[in-house]
């Protein structure tokens, strides 16, 4: 029988949007919040995914594309399957570090082209139910129409997103997040069988091949093992945030931990300190405490 591979997964998500960039384009061109057709994107390019510090318990589950599109507007598209408060900061951090890249040592700064961050999470962090899309831009707080150009960040709390009738104009959205949302669920109980799914989400071209680039048929014993391995650390670093890791304060985790796991947590904030990160949020996000990360 037909079957989809969950698109959310490190390995399918990576085939389908970081080898084929006529589906990438149609997916920024669905998902982002262009006003109109003059800011779609007509081509683009792959960039080299650049290292940034991890972030405790989530490292396995964020999945990274990046690219650059023909009027040198820089794309940095995430999928977020965890979720901690530090996943904001090092949005802002992966994006701004990306902005001022961009320049040479002496070039004038109207080179410079905005760059867009697109983040899909398999969680929520609003705690308004209906809330789904959040775009942020940096504008005068007195006159929200005059904006500041350069940065711009894209969150999409897919668990929330529960359209049916989607306006013409938006129709494309949809059917890309219901295919990052249910693909993977397609033919289960409860849902549409493989070909009805196919039917309804087939909107165009590039949505038809992402489709078919998810057949599990298309992918070899050894990618379904790592696909398997995908899932089962994203299963596990969950647990690890909605139990003692989450709850407790540094001195309650650590009696906890094993020597192994401490040192991971300190490797990981002294490389969250070297990027400059708030003490605040690498002791909200580690659970050591100001005075452990300040002698790091």
């Amino acid at each position: 029988m037909a079957h989809f591979l969950d698109p959310r997964s490190d390995i399918v998500f990576k085939r389908i949007f970081g080898e084929h960039p006529e589906i990438l384009r149609d997916f920024l061109n669905g998902v982002l919040p262009f006003e109109d057709e003059s800011e779609f994107i007509t081509s683009l390019e792959y960039l080299s995914s650049e290292q940034v510090p991890d972030i405790p318990l989530i490292k396995n589950s964020i999945v990274d594309v990046r690219c650059k599109d023909a009027a040198g507007r820089q794309f940095i598209v995430e999928m977020q399957m965890a979720w901690t408060t530090a996943f904001l900061q090092r949005v802002l951090f992966n994006a701004s570090k990306a902005y001022v890249r961009q320049l040479e040592k002496g070039e004038q700064y109207e080179r410079l082209c905005p760059v867009i961050g697109l983040s899909l999470l398999d969680a929520t962090y609003d705690p308004d139910p209906d809330n789904y899309y959040h775009d942020y831009r940096i504008v005068e707080t007195g006159n929200p129409e005059r904006v500041l150009e350069g940065l711009r960040l894209v969150f999409v709390e897919l668990p929330k997103y529960r359209e049916t009738r989607p306006q013409e104009a938006r129709k494309l959205r949809w059917a890309w997040l219901r295919f990052l949302k249910e693909a993977g669920g397609a033919g289960s109980h409860g849902h549409p069988t493989v070909d009805e799914f196919r039917r309804e989400v087939g909107l165009n071209d590039p949505l038809l091949q992402a489709l078919d680039i998810a057949e599990e048929c298309g992918f070899s014993p050894a990618q379904l093992e790592r696909y398997d391995v995908f899932w089962d650390a994203v299963s596990r670093e969950r647990t690890l945030i909605s139990g003692k890791y989450a709850e407790g304060r540094a001195e309650g985790r650590a009696e906890g931990l094993a020597e192994g796991e401490i040192k991971g947590l300190l490797k990981a904030a002294t490389s969250m300190k070297a990027a400059e990160m708030a003490p605040e949020i690498i002791a909200q996000t580690t659970g050591l405490s100001l005075e452990q990360i300040s002698q790091l």
